[in-house]
């Protein structure tokens, strides 16, 4: 702050010495180092304060990046989920138009053959999940559940074709 030399303060000691008197001299120099300490305090204080002030904002401004960050990360996690859940839709609405077309198009076989097997007449169908009962949630792994097999429909019947 101040520059002064050895030289200099000796002279500013014994200007004081004359001026002040030898008595009041220890108690003025106390004094002054009680004001010189007080002052660095004061200075150190008002650094920290400004230097706590400036990290605050810091952290606000990282806040509000993150915040940022956060909000745009949900918002493309939400729009990807909205568009699997489409396609996952029209997946659902494209296999049960395909299984219902399968349904009216395909005619009862019956196994009636004149050699006398001696098998019941077997109807094969399927049976899909109606288009308002398929969910999102739903998959085409859900839909091979709802086939039947010809044991399951004809009590003690059994299947000529091997699945």
């Amino acid at each position: 702050m101040f520059d002064f030399s050895i030289g200099e303060l000796m002279v500013v000691m014994v200007v004081a010495l004359v001026v002040i008197g030898p008595e009041r001299l220890p108690k003025v120099a106390r004094t002054m180092g009680h004001l010189y300490g007080r002052a660095q305090r004061y200075v150190n204080g008002v650094k920290s304060d400004i230097a706590r002030d400036m990290a605050i904002d810091e952290y606000r401004q990282l806040q509000q990046k993150i915040q940022a960050e956060a909000s745009s990360m949900q918002a493309s996690v939400q729009q990807a989920a909205q568009t699997v859940s489409q396609q996952m839709q029209e997946i659902n609405r494209v296999v049960a138009e395909q299984v219902a077309e399968v349904r009216q198009t395909s005619l009862p076989v019956s196994d009636q053959s004149s050699s006398g097997s001696g098998a019941y007449p077997v109807e094969k169908s399927i049976v899909a999940p109606s288009p308002e009962s398929a969910s999102p949630q739903g998959s085409l792994f859900d839909m091979t559940d709802s086939v039947k097999h010809e044991d399951e429909m004809i009590p003690g019947a059994k299947s000529t074709v091997k699945s």
